[in-house]
Parts: structure tokens; sequence; C-alpha cells
């Protein structure tokens, strides 16, 4: 067991793509835990499938590095915003955060708010101008930005005298001067050590821990994570788990901590260490964990609120069950019951009267669409509607969320993007153009405004487009703002799609579907390349006889079909239209195809105009 003053806490915040993941992966290969000859992955600590093939962190891990006689616990965080409640948890383990900014982008949105919760918290920051061997990285000049960025959001004399270095997370060195010798990551490592732990409890009084994160181990079930806030621990000692349902008595199976990749087995811990402890079945976040004769209860952790809501219903479609196996409300229910558990970001509300229905409420559209992809992998079926911006009632006044944006683009495309965002209710705060002719924004914009547009501005840009967001304050509701600009192919009848068929649609459209795929009534097949919705035959094949065709036939040369991510899908679709998600597909449909629509599109088949 370690001394409480020889133990360092530490997370690695920053904005997405800033480089927290490389800098801990060289972190964990100079602290000697693994084998000379080891097989050692790219992003070590992104262990879930998901993070592998998006290539960003979602989950916030926790591992364990010594450097001289010093045990330093390390937290690498998600950057992307719509995971912020993974941050805004952590912040209460640590000692100290390690704030990463790229020495060529500078400050951006989400380092703006993981900085101000840490600077809420009383957190002294050490900052790392990462990537300084980028092409064009200024780091004196993003130095200037960061102690600005300080300044604004009113930290502290202390906290202003921040620590600070130089680093390059890919290649592995860190300099506390620019002139300095690049060889390793000992002066990041050395001021880690001179980090002055925040608070360090009394190793006499009774044990007293708060869940922050939960783990699942297949043999003892679920686990809380935490620091020790006072007192130790040993296994098989009996001690209090209190929530709000009220307070009971467990036995300590197992505690455990993180060293390197490894989970490592403990007979004891004492306070500053980060365990995972198990024994108690029904733990979850924010609950208090204290010796049997403590009956203190901690304040919840307090987690901003989730902006964006969707409805998960039963697969109703004439398709339903082909590729899944979990189809009913009752299975769906208790899979995201049992997810918001372990997630206190997300929202579950289950309606009364609704037999068929689950509504989610989430940060962001990534933030959802993790979650249901999540669900499609284990089998499940449902649809999913339109995502709806939460409005909230502020004295007496309907309000909805405004996120800062952040836009990074070729001059040359500026002008159409300040239009587009206008358009969408935007308000730009500021427009840099620097040296290289790319030109930076910052816009405030309701998060309807934003809603669909990513895919509307890489087209827009031909792709040159780097954009991020955050959420800022909620006010009064900005008006109406335009939908999607085209309308879509509805399918008329059901059936098996052909070559025939979809060339002749592609004319008029941008086909979501190929040869050989199942479409059923009402489902949507395409965009159409006019304003309004369009009822077309995907399954008419050419009429066969045996008269010889007087002109020679013309040849089937098809567009490659759009395929839709889950945000995509979440991004394209309007109100009255839903997403059907199996393990195996995502088809787009309309809720309802009404009566005038059907009849309409009948005599335009027998008319063979569609």
């Amino acid at each position: 067991m370690f001394k409480p003053e020889k133990i360092r806490n530490i997370a690695i915040i920053a904005h997405i793509d800033h480089g927290k993941t490389t800098l801990l992966d060289s972190l964990l290969k100079q602290s000697e835990i693994f084998h000379d000859n080891a097989k050692i992955p790219e992003r070590i600590m992104d262990n879930y499938d998901q993070e592998k093939e998006r290539g960003i962190t979602i989950f916030s891990k926790h591992t364990s590095i010594f450097f001289e006689d010093f045990k330093i616990n390390i937290i690498d965080t998600p950057g992307h915003a719509d995971f912020a409640g993974e941050v805004e948890r952590i912040l209460g383990m640590v000692d100290s955060v390690l704030l990463l900014i790229d020495a060529k982008e500078g400050p951006m949105p989400q380092t703006r708010f993981v900085l101000m919760k840490s600077l809420q918290m009383g957190i002294c920051p050490i900052v790392v101008l990462n990537k300084i061997d980028r092409p064009h990285a200024d780091p004196e000049r993003v130095l200037n930005e960061v102690f600005d960025l300080f300044v604004e959001l009113n930290a502290s004399d202390k906290q202003l005298d921040f620590s600070y270095c130089y680093a390059s997370g890919l290649t592995g060195y860190a300099m506390m001067d620019l002139n300095d010798e690049k060889k390793d990551m000992n002066p990041l490592f050395k001021l880690i050590i001179k980090s002055e732990p925040k608070e360090i409890g009394d190793i006499d009084s009774p044990f007293l821990m708060q869940v922050a994160t939960i783990e699942y181990d297949d043999y003892v079930g679920r686990q809380a994570c935490g620091r020790i806030l006072n007192g130790k621990i040993q296994k098989n000692q009996i001690i209090n788990h209190t929530n709000q349902n009220g307070c009971k008595s467990f036995k300590i199976q197992r505690i455990e901590n993180h060293h390197g990749l490894n989970k490592v087995e403990m007979e004891e811990a004492g306070v500053g260490d980060i365990v995972i402890i198990s024994g108690c079945e029904d733990v979850t976040i924010g609950d208090t964990l204290s010796h049997k004769e403590n009956k203190l209860t901690l304040p919840p952790i307090v987690i901003a609120e989730p902006t964006l809501s969707i409805d998960i219903m039963v697969n109703s479609g004439p398709l339903a069950g082909k590729d899944g196996k979990n189809l009913t409300i009752n299975k769906i229910r208790e899979r995201l019951l049992k997810e918001k558990k372990s997630n206190v970001t997300l929202k579950i509300e289950i309606s009364e009267g609704a037999i068929d229905k689950i509504t989610v409420s989430g940060r962001g559209e990534l933030h959802l669409a993790v979650l249901l992809e999540a669900l499609r992998r284990e089998n499940f079926e449902f649809l999913v509607s339109k995502p709806q911006v939460i409005i909230k009632e502020i004295d007496n006044q309907k309000c909805e969320p405004i996120e800062e944006a952040h836009i990074e683009v070729p001059n040359e495309f500026s002008g159409v993007i300040i239009q587009e965002l206008g358009i969408r209710r935007g308000e730009i705060k500021s427009l840099v153009t620097n040296d290289q002719d790319i030109t930076k924004m910052d816009f405030l914009i309701p998060t309807r405004g934003l809603m669909g547009c990513h895919s509307e501005f890489l087209t827009l840009t031909k792709g040159l487009i780097i954009m991020s967001s955050i959420f800022d304050h909620y006010t009064p509701l900005k008006g109406s703002i335009p939908g999607r600009k085209r309308g879509v192919l509805v399918s008329l009848c059901a059936g098996d799609t052909n070559g025939y068929a979809c060339f002749g649609l592609q004319k008029r459209a941008v086909l979501f579907v190929k040869p050989t795929d199942k479409v059923y009534e009402g489902m949507i097949v395409g965009e159409n390349s006019k304003e309004n919705d369009l009822v077309v035959n995907a399954v008419k094949g050419k009429q066969l006889s045996n008269m010889r065709a007087s002109g020679k036939d013309e040849s089937i040369i098809l567009t490659p079909s759009r395929s839709f991510t889950l945000e995509e899908a979440i991004s394209y679709i309007e109100d009255d239209e839903l997403i059907e998600i199996t393990p195996k597909h995502i088809r787009l449909r309309k809720k309802h195809l009404s009566e005038v629509d059907r009849k309409r599109a009948s005599r335009a088949s027998t008319a063979n105009t569609i």
C-alpha cells in the first residue's frame, strides 16, 4: 500500500484529436511496464470495438504506472463534446489534469469546457503543448492563447501560474524549453510528480469513497471504481453502500487496481488511491461506500443535462425478425435500464400508456448513435425517430439549447458557410484567416440548426471543412429553421429491387438501394432531386415478350447507391420518417403512407410514368 503523499492522480483532458491517447501510449511505453519483445498496439487504452473503428475515445479509462518511488494513476478521457459527462465525473477523482493543446490549432470549444470544469473544482492544470513537430506549429502563440483563456475563465492567481511543457506524443518526447534535447517523456513525468495533491484525507479516519465509474467482471459482476477519500480497506471487510434507496452492508470480495493494461488484485488500499471494489451487485455511479459504522452520504455527482432525445420503438416493418433476435419492448427496456446504471449521462423515460415506445435523451447525435450501434451489435431490432431538441421553460418562456460551433475551412468556401449558418439562425462570434488561407470561425447556433448540416457542409466545401461544437447555454426559441432541402423516393410496393427499376430511378434521384435489396411499401429508397417526396415502383421489371424489339436495348449502368452510417441516418431523416435498425441493415422509412399518395402512385404506375 502506497503512502498518500506518494500517489498522484491525474486525468488527461483535451479537445478531440489533440493527442490524448497517443500521449498516454508514450507514457505507458516509457514507464517500462511492457516486456522488451511485447507487441504493443497503437492507442493502447482504446479497447472498445467502436473506439477502434471510429478512432475516438468514448469511455474514460484508468491505469497506473510507476516513476521513481511514486505511483501515478492516469485517467484517459474522451475528447468529443457528446461524451463530456465522462469527463465531468472523473475530475472529482484527480489531483490535477494534463490539459493538452494542439500547438498548431490552439484552444478549441471542448478545451474551454474541460478547462472551465477543472478550474471550478480548484484544480491547477498542467498545460502540455502537444504536436510541436507538426508543420506550421506555433507553440508560443498557442501558449499566450491558453493564458488568455485562463484569464477569461476567471482562474485564480495560483491557477494562472500553471506549469507547462512542450511535447510530441507521437514521437515520445517532452521538453521544458523549445531548445532542450528531444529525448523522452521524463520532463512531463517530473511535472506530474511536482503537482500538489488536491486534498489528502486521513488514513486513520473511517473509510469513505464515492463511486465515479462502473466496471463489470464475468465472475464477480458489477464493480465500483473511485478514489478513496478517507481511511483504508481490506479484502473481506464489511462496508456500507448508501444511495437514495437507503443503506445496506456488503462484504468486499475483491480489491483491484489497474497497472498498465492489466488489473492487479490487492489485499488492502489506502487514502488517495483509485481502486475497483467488487461485492455489491446494485452499486451505481454517485453512490457512497463507507465504513460500517459511518452513515455519511456524499452529495450526488452533478452532470449537465442532455440536449437531444429520440424515441426507440418496436420494429413493426414487414422485414422485422429477419436479422435480429431481441425484438420485444421488454427486451429493449431491460437493456436500456442496464445501460442507464453505468451511463449517468443518458436519461431513459418510459411514458405512461406507451407500450411500444421508450424515450432516450443524450448529449448529441454521436452520443445516441454509439448506444444504438451497441444495441444492434447485440442482436436488437428497433425503430428510431428523428432526434428532438429538449426544450426547457425558463422564467415562463420556452428556451432551446445553443451551441458554440468552431469551423475551419479554406477561405474560398467561408462565404457560403456563413450564409448557410445565417439561414440556420447562427450568430458569428469571431472570424480569422491565417497565413495558410484557412478561415477559422466561431458561431453561436441553436442545436436545431446544427442537426443534419455536416454532410451538406462537406458537399459545399468539397470535404475540406473541420467542424466541432459544444453546448453553451439555453436561450429563448429562435424561430423556424429550414429542414432538408430535397424530398425522398418512397417505395410503392414490396419485393426485390432490380437493375431495370434502379436504372430508371437514378435519372431523377440518388438511390439508397441496389439491385436484389428487399424493399417494402413505405420504405425510403432514394433522395429526390426536387423538394417534394415521390412514390415510386422500385421493383418494376422489364416487360418481356416474344416480339423482337425494333431498336437496341439500352445498356444498364448503375451509379453506386448511397449507404448511411447511424449518425448520418439520424441527421438525415425528417419528423415524418423513421430509421429501422437491425444487426445487418439500416433502412429509412415513412411513418405513414397516405391513401392519397397510394392512389396517385397507382395512377402514375398504370401510365408507366414511374
